[in-house]
């Protein structure tokens, strides 16, 4: 099984998924591989070239360029969906094969901030969602990025707000301090354990 998880900037996914990933669960973080792939993958990296122009990367050594590329799509959002029609498609293949690496777990994970804005959500088996009130993500994400209250909130204007991923997710997190992380993780761990050994015993 492939489950997505999600979540508003500053909600906690990547603590989450550790959990997962002490429980033995294989999880596939896909911003930070779509970041390695833009400087590492030569046919993206000559896609972004050819949309970008060659001042989209640093010489020598392919390091991506991303105050200039970040500059160009805030202000264009046809290039902005353009450089997401180069590399999700890239991401997804990386992906596929990094499940096919880890295709004896019983599942996967796969975390990424827009899951549901890009529509990946579509070609998981089920989303899970982490919650967090805002004011809290608003004073993480500035305390870890050591930016303003005016940025924070610019970036979470650009996703989904929390509400509507509730709605659209099948499992929701709450990483709100009233609410044991571990224990929530745990209850769908073995819920998604059970899933896919009855999958495996219904084949057999």
């Amino acid at each position: 099984m492939k489950i997505g998880i999600t979540g508003g900037i500053g909600s906690g996914k990547s603590t989450v998924c550790r959990i997962f990933e002490v429980l033995g669960i294989p999880v596939y973080y896909a911003d930070d591989r779509a970041k390695w792939l833009m400087s590492n993958d030569e046919k993206l990296v000559g896609s972004i070239i050819d949309l970008f122009g060659e001042n989209a990367y640093s010489q020598p050594g392919n390091i991506l360029n991303r105050a200039f590329i970040a500059d160009i799509v805030f202000n264009d959002k046809e290039k902005l969906s353009a450089l997401n029609a180069l590399v999700h498609p890239a991401v997804w293949q990386d992906g596929e094969s990094w499940n096919e690496v880890h295709k004896n777990a019983p599942y996967t994970l796969k975390e990424a901030a827009l899951l549901f804005e890009s529509g990946g959500h579509h070609l998981m088996d089920k989303m899970i969602t982490v919650f967090t009130p805002k004011e809290t993500r608003i004073e993480r994400v500035m305390k870890r990025d050591e930016c303003t209250k005016e940025e924070v909130l610019a970036r979470m204007g650009k996703q989904m707000p929390d509400e509507e991923k509730k709605e659209m997710a099948d499992f929701v997190i709450y990483n709100d301090g009233e609410h044991s992380l571990i224990q929530q993780v745990l209850t769908l761990h073995q819920a998604f354990v059970k899933q896919a050994f009855t999958k495996d015993t219904n084949k057999g």
